[in-house]
């Protein structure tokens, strides 16, 4: 049996006639960049996520970097994140000019390092940038103390963990602002690029508004600016899926603890630790293996036996070649946590029409790895 990493033709036939609506309904209104059907989808995502504002832009990436730029972050100041994160997190931080700051994550989560936070903090220092880490949340509350502390803008990085939540708040309710990704891997997936910002606060909205628009706010009126813009096809189709999100993250929830209870125990691996009381989305049910030396052999043993399992993130960011990129960047190190987590990290198939007897295979054929 051969089992796939991803579900997206399967998650689309069973709501095709939701999103094959909403496609028709943007074909026939000849209006298809920043039309009704993407003002629809933000007043939706406000909504579900509790904000005031939420604005489509074109991808994950822009969502980061048009959020720093609005913020005012650029040249000589600093952002904090961590090096076990995809790219284009700290990719955003040099688009605008700043300086990353890496910092290692926490042993159980692989999320951000509150401690290590603090310990990375200089005088310019003017933001910091936590990811929600395969889907749990970072430990926002600690966070924002810190951000309180020493006067810090707070970004989350929201591209893995639509719909979760920490054991006393909700994503956004601790932070200026919320950046998300839509490309089709995610919880929340469209068809295409698209990403997404929300936030309480007016300027940042005004700000990016006019920023993804070639710093338009009306017609023929311009200032500096860009083309970064969620389409209206894209938004239809998100506007379909976003009905269906908790309902999806919940059976990721259920396949996640089919895989804790069957493989726990085994000694070669290590199994995704959830905090108490959070609710994690499962983006990636990410595992580990205890001897890193043997990451790459379980991998190519998983894919032979026809599971598409896959890894996430196998080079941390202050290890691709050519470190660092544009701006400087500093690391406050040890980054132990974070190598670690980048030389032993395997993620299973993990998606919410996911079978339960393809489940089983992926279970069968880890739990024979030297067994």
């Amino acid at each position: 049996m051969k089992v796939p990493f991803y579900g997206h033709t399967r998650q689309y036939e069973n709501i095709k006639s939701e999103i094959d609506a909403n496609i028709e309904r943007v074909l026939t209104s000849g209006s298809y960049v920043m039309g009704p059907m993407l003002k629809q989808f933000e007043t939706e995502l406000a909504e579900y996520t509790g904000a005031k504002y939420a604005i489509g832009v074109g991808n994950g990436t822009d969502a980061l970097w048009l959020t720093l730029m609005a913020m005012g972050v650029g040249e000589g100041d600093e952002v904090i994140t961590h090096a076990n994160t995809f790219f284009a997190t700290a990719e955003a931080i040099w688009v605008v000019g700043a300086t990353a700051v890496l910092v290692d994550c926490d042993t159980n989560t692989r999320c951000i390092e509150p401690a290590a936070i603090r310990k990375a903090v200089t005088k310019r220092t003017k933001a910091i940038l936590p990811v929600h880490l395969y889907g749990q949340c970072a430990p926002m509350d600690e966070i924002r103390k810190i951000a309180d502390e020493f006067g810090l803008f707070v970004i989350e990085d929201n591209a893995q963990a639509f719909d979760a939540a920490g054991a006393k708040f909700k994503i956004g309710q601790l932070s200026d602002a919320v950046c998300t990704s839509f490309i089709i891997q995610k919880n929340l997936g469209c068809f295409g690029d698209g990403g997404a910002i929300w936030t309480n606060h007016q300027y940042i909205n005004d700000t990016v508004r006019k920023l993804r628009n070639h710093g338009s706010g009306a017609r023929d009126h311009h200032s500096f600016g860009f083309n970064s813009r969620l389409d209206d096809l894209q938004a239809g189709v998100l506007s379909a899926k976003l009905k269906h999100i908790h309902a999806w993250n919940d059976q990721r929830i259920a396949l996640a603890a089919r895989y804790d209870k069957a493989l726990a125990g085994l000694k070669t691996i290590r199994l995704p630790y959830r905090r108490p009381n959070y609710r994690h989305v499962y983006h990636l049910y990410e595992i580990e293996v205890v001897d890193p030396s043997e990451r790459n052999a379980l991998l190519k043993y998983l894919n032979d036996a026809g599971i598409d399992a896959k890894t996430h993130y196998s080079i941390a960011i202050h290890e691709q070649e050519g470190f660092p990129w544009g701006k400087d960047a500093r690391l406050v190190g040890p980054l132990t946590n974070a190598e670690q987590n980048a030389h032993s990290c395997i993620s299973l198939p993990m998606f919410p029409e996911l079978t339960h007897e393809e489940q089983d295979e992926v279970i069968r054929v880890l739990r024979a790895w030297k067994a």
